[in-house]
């Protein structure tokens, strides 16, 4: 019979369950499940993204000097005035997330000619015009395929038709443009980065389009439309449409580079070092990490694939919590849907079943033969 093992340190540092539960919400329900059968463990918990849903959270958390800017009226990616955020870092730095202000869950129908990016210029024109000498623009999660030009155009640039007339918003809008002027762009004198863990071209059959169009409501016709658009705004600015993370967010991340040569950092790095992940990892007995569906691609620079490398490098034994699990995680892998039935009741009630999945990890990987690994830090 297996026994109890000593109080252990449990470090639980999922991703956002997209759609159902934010980074917070999951840890706390994971935890809950946990601590409701080893009350005497101690549970660390760190909400984590990667430049998608939940940056802004996940970076306040990490930042006790952070301030949080609320704004009204808003553009959202459906053209409709909404509220809006951003995160003011100790050096002036404005963390901008565009899931938070365009980003799918705001349209109440799929518009993939319409949906804008104009939002995001908006708050970042708000940002600087606050203070901020610098943006970081957290991308994904987008509901657009504009090539970030309505925020752009928000923060100053000119985008005119063959009439010499503006064009309306969206990626419909994007293919009528035959002339774009930056001179009016609003300076950000400490620069744009871009944290994006997407590293798809602008465009072609790993662009932004064709990947990602798809899941906005795009036809394969209007695929094709959106791929000619964003092949002519690559004319029209010049910057090398190949270049790694410039489709990420519908081609936000090619504006972007190409308007001010802003650079593209891994979002889950760059989180990662702000909560000081490895140290924290370092000092646990197990990592619990998580996300709405492991597959294929959450190895290969997804964050959870992210959060486990580093367990495994620092010989940290880890566990995978997510909505569904549709890979093989190389560890101990759980998916709500297993408990509850099927994805859609695990998805009406998320919050119960991340805390029974927390109490069936707890069961799993509490009780053992033998003492769990004793971390470094700790020997």
């Amino acid at each position: 019979m297996k026994e109890l093992t000593p109080p252990l340190r449990v470090l639980i540092a999922p991703d956002s369950f997209k759609g159902t539960l934010s980074a917070r919400q999951a840890a706390a329900a994971i935890a809950e499940g946990w601590a409701s059968l080893r009350p005497g463990d101690e549970l660390e918990l760190v909400p984590l993204a990667d430049g998608g849903e939940g940056t802004l959270e996940a970076i306040s958390a990490a930042t006790p000097k952070a301030v949080v800017y609320e704004l009204d009226g808003i553009t959202g990616p459906d053209g409709k005035p909404r509220c809006a955020q951003w995160l003011l870092l100790p050096g002036n730095i404005a963390v901008v997330e565009l899931a938070q202000i365009a980003g799918l869950p705001y349209m109440d129908e799929l518009a993939p000619l319409t949906a804008t990016t104009r939002g995001v210029g908006e708050v970042i024109r708000s940002a600087v015009e606050d203070g901020a000498q610098e943006v970081w623009l957290a991308l994904g999660g987008s509901a657009s395929t504009d090539g970030g030009l309505g925020a752009l155009r928000a923060l100053g640039a000119v985008a005119l038709d063959s009439n010499g007339n503006a064009v309306p918003d969206g990626g419909a809008g994007l293919a009528m443009v035959t002339s774009i002027d930056l001179a009016g762009l609003l300076p950000i004198p400490g620069g744009v980065t871009l944290l994006s863990d997407v590293t798809a071209p602008l465009t072609g059959q790993d662009g932004a389009a064709a990947i990602f169009g798809p899941q906005k409501g795009a036809t394969a016709q209007q695929v094709e439309m959106l791929d000619q658009a964003l092949k002519s705004l690559a004319s029209m600015l010049g910057f090398n449409p190949d270049s790694p993370g410039s489709g990420a967010a519908g081609g936000t991340g090619y504006g972007f580079m190409a308007a001010y040569g802003a650079r593209i950092e891994s979002g889950a790095d760059r989180i990662a070092e702000l909560v000081q992940l490895d140290h924290r990892i370092r000092k646990a007995h197990l990592v619990i990490t998580g996300e709405g569906s492991f597959d294929g691609q959450s190895r290969t620079g997804k964050l959870v694939g992210n959060v486990l490398q580093r367990a495994l490098d620092a010989g940290v034994e880890s566990a995978v919590i997510a909505g569904r699990i549709r890979a093989d995680a190389g560890t101990w892998a759980l998916g709500l849907d297993q408990l509850a039935g099927d994805s859609q009741s695990a998805m009406n009630e998320p919050s119960i079943w991340a805390a029974a999945a927390g109490k069936r990890a707890a069961e799993t990987l509490g009780f053992r033969e033998s003492p769990g690994p004793t971390p470094a830090s700790l020997a």
